[in-house]
């Protein structure tokens, strides 16, 4: 089986512009990232998608594989699509595996964990890990996501969901399992390529989050659990608090 890893790389992020540069310890997050990716096992190349020509001639100054990509991309699996298409397409990968680009201590387990997932039926993969602390739980910048028992996911919300009915909402986390989603995200190649041709939808445009759209019009998701945390840096003070950490 061959899997692309790509990891899309912006540099007009509104709240962080040229996060990808960014320093940290000195080295680029981009180049974080993608040094973490090449760990993984699983992927048989991994390539940066770009919009910007200073991110690309970076990626590329430090050995790494990067192409550039159209600058009104509405989101990360549309730059991962054309990445992929210039990459070799359908013709030569089986499965894409989507790379959050604001994650640089991305643990290369978790995108081998989530391969395992991947078995020519799957249509899409991604990863969750379970909550412990209620801060977490409430927090609506973090998207839960709601399994069968067989782990297929129903559905994703910045709500806390389930509801715990007959608790109270600070003693829910002893009454039933809840989880939080990592952003990581395969898809296989026929179906990153359908799923960039469909409109929105009207929960993706409620609550924001582009999985609903997949969900919306019947696309199966199944999410692998990790115990594996995912570190994101959405902002400047993101930034300084994970120097901090490191």
């Amino acid at each position: 089986m061959k899997i692309l890893g790509i990891i899309p790389a912006r540099f007009a992020s509104s709240r962080f512009p040229g996060k990808p540069l960014a320093d940290i310890g000195g080295k680029s997050m981009i180049q974080r990232v993608y040094e973490q990716a090449l760990k993984a096992k699983s992927l048989s190349k991994v390539v940066v998608a770009t919009d910007d020509a200073r991110i690309l001639s970076h990626v590329m100054s430090f050995g790494g594989d990067a192409v550039m990509t159209a600058e009104n991309h509405p989101s990360g699996t549309d730059r991962c699509f054309e990445a992929f298409q210039k990459a070799g397409g359908t013709s030569k990968y089986d499965y894409v595996v989507n790379i959050q680009g604001d994650e640089p201590f991305i643990e290369p387990e978790i995108i081998d964990q989530l391969t395992t997932l991947l078995d020519f039926k799957t249509e899409i993969a991604t990863a969750v890990k379970k909550i412990k602390d209620y801060q977490t739980l409430f927090d609506p910048n973090v998207v839960k996501a709601v399994l069968t028992m067989r782990k297929q996911c129903l559905y994703f919300s910045r709500q806390t969901v389930p509801y715990v009915r007959g608790f109270e909402p600070e003693t829910w986390l002893d009454h039933a399992d809840f989880y939080k989603h990592i952003g990581l995200y395969a898809y296989r190649s026929d179906v990153l390529e359908q799923i960039s041709h469909i409109p929105t939808s009207p929960l993706e445009n409620t609550e924001k989050l582009e999985q609903l759209r997949w969900l919306g019009y019947g696309y199966k998701i199944y999410a692998i659990v990790t115990e594996y945390e995912s570190i994101g840096v959405d902002t400047v003070e993101d930034l300084e608090k994970l120097k901090e950490i490191i």
